[in-house]
């Protein structure tokens, strides 16, 4: 990668302590870079640990949660080496995020525009007076009118609620932001409405934009590069032309295949059988084996190596040909 990663991701653990005692290995290894005014997509199935990685990177883990390996260096600044007073300074201000189901996330006793302004007041960045211009601001970016400013989130429709969301994310002008299923739980032309913001406001403020989704669509829609993730694991990392059209991956390949897709009208689509494995008893060798069509006596003895199959193209695979990746 030629250009300077605004994030990059190395060799991430994440786990978390149930109350029985027992740990979740929520993350293992992950490692990703993402470059000024891209957008990555972290893609699979519910539980995979998508959602786990950004609050690991923003380090917002519940108090059950952990980070026990890594480097999470934010433009070369490592994150983990921060106390949670420096980190408060970097959030919102430096790296935002848009959190899952935006009635839930809004508070539902306070207008909307006082939760916009809230992040520009608490870091300082402006006197009331002009914080209520931004806010006005904000809500013309994301095609709010002003008059609602004054509404409760009750009052907004689900688009707008998402709207909404989006303008507070970017209160402080981050230069990171980070989606997590931006698009849940709305209907097919407000999600089109809310991708087609997301990148325009991308396009216009040169944001790097960490996408969660079980969507591929969206992700064939909006991302530059793709991380399939497994079990906690990284499957497949690549750029989207590689994931989408030479994918090395059994699992990526039968996420795609259970994809419908219009150039193959009639074709019959793929399924997965089984579930995802459970954190706290994890198969040995690969994790997808117990539920992979391709797979041979070493996946279920031996974890694979991440391998770089073509030039920033890896998979974790026994069945891949190429060289162990070595990530910086």
């Amino acid at each position: 990668m030629s250009e300077q990663p605004i994030l990059s991701v190395r060799n991430l653990n994440t786990e978390f302590v149930l109350q029985e005692g027992k740990v979740a290995r929520a993350l293992e290894d992950v490692s990703f870079d993402i470059c000024p005014g891209q957008t990555i997509g972290l893609v699979g199935e519910s539980g995979c640990g998508k959602t786990t990685t950004l609050m690991s990177v923003m380090r917002l883990l519940p108090s059950s949660g952990r980070i026990t390996n890594g480097n999470i260096r934010f433009k070369n600044i490592n994150l983990l080496g921060l106390s949670e007073r420096q980190m408060r300074d970097y959030r919102w201000k430096e790296m935002s995020i848009i959190f899952q189901g935006a009635m839930n996330a809004l508070n539902p006793v306070m207008t909307v525009g006082d939760q916009i302004r809230e992040p520009i007041l608490l870091h300082g960045l402006m006197d009331r007076e002009k914080a209520d211009a931004r806010v006005d601001e904000l809500l013309d970016l994301v095609g709010i009118p002003h008059a609602r400013r004054d509404q409760y989130p009750h009052q907004y429709s689900g688009g707008m609620r998402q709207r909404a969301m989006i303008a507070m994310a970017l209160a402080c002008k981050p230069s990171l932001l980070f989606a997590d299923e931006p698009t849940t739980a709305l209907d097919v032309m407000v999600q089109a409405q809310v991708l087609e913001l997301l990148k325009e406001i991308q396009e216009r403020l040169k944001l790097a934009i960490v996408l969660v989704t079980h969507d591929l669509g969206v992700v064939a829609e909006v991302c530059d590069s793709v991380v399939v993730m497994y079990g906690g694991k990284v499957a497949e990392y690549g750029s989207s032309d590689d994931i989408y059209n030479r994918p090395q991956h059994p699992y990526t390949q039968r996420l795609l295949a259970s994809f419908p897709d219009l150039n193959r009208p009639g074709e019959s689509l793929a399924s997965i059988p089984g579930t995802p494995p459970r954190l706290t008893q994890l198969p040995p060798g690969c994790r997808f084996a117990p539920r992979c069509h391709k797979v041979i006596e070493k996946c279920q003895q031996a974890t694979p190596p991440i391998l770089e199959v073509e030039t920033e193209h890896y998979a974790a695979c026994h069945l891949c040909q190429g060289t162990e990746a070595r990530f910086q």
